[in-house]
């Protein structure tokens, strides 16, 4: 059987397209992605807004040209964060029902969580030593702490970098008094993901989602990691300095300068920097020293519950 995946993210429209020969195992065909951003203009008066709403069915008719193309037999889709907010969220899905038959289904944040763990654990080795795992989105983000006997904790935050960038809305480069502010209302934020920290003491982070996949992207453009292709390689290592350096290189950049990075995707260039943000509040807070990017996140994490549940 041949399956199609489409995580309609607040930022971007995920697809994966798989093979499922003995629902067992499964073999990738195919990622790809639609930037559709959302969230923008609306998320935080829970709307999406008309042109938002255009981007989305127009990222949904992309996917949906290539589905066709590979035969799928069966589609899942799955929504997250910035429909499952929106007072118009409804409105949207029903849309996508209507015009290309396709039934999509609301996650919660938890559910969200636990996709999220199955996709990473086909990435990234777990043992004994408890390691947190962080996926930034548009409009939530996710920390799930989990070691080799599974998830020990988890919660979703609405703290996605789309809200952020709605919310601050900062100068060109962002200044100094702007990414204390920020860090402050994250930090105002955290509570629960403080006294879980207490609780288990994880003591390395596990990335995974658009924003870690920038950061490996990006150093592979450096020479400094040794595969710009992460369909071929479902994790890599980020070595904590050269993780600060892309971050004060990222705070130092003017949007015109974001775009003509290497290995960084148009969709994000608006959010990269505050996403970057995020990452180095947490790596200071939670004294983080070994990162690790997952390639694989939700979309792997739907296919392993399909088969395995």
């Amino acid at each position: 059987m041949r399956i199609a995946i489409i995580d309609l993210g607040t930022n971007t429209f995920n697809l994966l397209i798989a093979d499922v020969p003995d629902n067992k195992t499964y073999n990738i065909i195919l990622k790809d992605k639609a930037g559709v951003k959302l969230g923008k203009g609306g998320i935080n008066n829970k709307t999406i807004t008309p042109e938002a709403f255009r981007r989305g069915m127009e990222g949904i008719a992309l996917h949906m040209n290539t589905i066709k193309k590979y035969h799928a037999d069966k589609i899942i889709a799955t929504a997250t964060s910035a429909i499952r907010n929106a007072k118009n969220g409804k409105e949207f899905v029903d849309a996508v029902k209507e015009k290309f038959g396709i039934k999509i289904r609301i996650i919660s944040g938890n559910e969200e969580a636990d996709l999220i763990f199955r996709g990473v654990k086909q990435a990234v080795s777990f043992n004994n030593e408890n390691a947190i795992i962080l996926d930034i989105g548009g409009g939530s983000n996710e920390f799930i702490i989990a070691n080799s006997s599974g998830v020990l904790w988890k919660k979703s935050f609405p703290l996605g970098i789309a809200r952020l960038l709605d919310m601050f809305n900062p100068s060109d480069p962002i200044t100094q008094d702007e990414i204390k502010k920020v860090e402050n209302y994250i930090n105002s934020k955290l509570n629960p993901l403080y006294q879980a920290y207490e609780n288990f003491k994880p003591t390395k982070l596990i990335g995974c989602s658009g924003t870690f996949d920038s950061f490996q992207s990006m150093l592979a453009e450096k020479g400094i990691n040794n595969s710009k292709d992460l369909n071929q390689k479902k994790s890599c290592k980020i070595a904590l300095k050269d993780y600060e350096l892309l971050h004060q290189e990222l705070l130092e950049s003017t949007l015109e300068e974001r775009v003509n990075m290497k290995g960084l995707e148009p969709v994000r260039v608006e959010m990269i920097v505050l996403a970057s943000i995020f990452v180095n509040f947490i790596i200071r807070k939670l004294n983080i020293q070994d990162i690790t990017q997952s390639a694989f996140a939700i979309k792997e994490g739907l296919v392993d519950k399909l088969i395995n549940s």
